[in-house]
């Protein structure tokens, strides 16, 4: 039979190991935090467009859940109509902060604004924010006008209703809404 003090020794050896490695490992993401930080500072002072780009890739290597960076790769992306990166950049976001909601609807967006639209690619992605934030009244008003595109009438209907009961927190979408609702007789 093995003596219980056996283990003492390797015991205190793996709790020594994860007290010294845990401050580490949360030390080395804030590092990588504040070098990505950087990165995106420098990129926004860059008058060189393509050396900025380069530079918040890189950030979003470094620091892989801070959003910033993505969120000027999406704006330059975006500016130039390249939605093909614009989808690149979002959807790189969501692989590490799959919750994040504006990232879902950015994409579906994205997928809107090319030519003609992707509505089926673009739909995922709204009903994906709408899964997260099902008080999102954005993606409730997008998934009900590509239902309504679709000839799905009645599911558009439950999503166009939801979109525009929200008149006074978000004006403009409730009138989005109402005025699709109006287009398919349904007012």
């Amino acid at each position: 039979m093995r003596d219980r003090t056996d283990l003492k020794p390797f015991t205190i050896v793996a709790i020594l190991i994860l007290v010294l490695v845990l401050p580490l490992s949360a030390h080395s993401q804030d590092a990588n935090a504040a070098k990505a930080r950087a990165l995106v500072d420098a990129a926004i002072k860059m008058s060189d467009s393509d050396a900025a780009v380069k530079l918040l890739w890189q950030a979003t290597d470094i620091a892989p859940a801070d959003e910033d960076a993505y969120v000027y790769l999406g704006l330059y992306y975006n500016s130039r109509s390249d939605f093909d990166n614009v989808v690149k950049v979002y959807q790189k976001l969501v692989k590490y902060q799959p919750n994040q909601v504006s990232a879902y609807l950015n994409i579906g967006e994205a997928y809107m604004s090319f030519s003609p639209p992707r509505s089926d690619d673009a739909l995922v992605y709204y009903r994906k924010a709408y899964e997260i934030d099902p008080k999102n009244t954005f993606a409730a008003l997008r998934i009900g006008q590509l239902l309504a595109q679709s000839g799905q009438r009645d599911d558009a209907l439950k999503y166009l209703k939801i979109a525009q009961g929200d008149s006074a927190k978000n004006p403009t979408v409730a009138s989005e809404a109402e005025k699709t609702l109006k287009q398919m007789g349904a007012l």
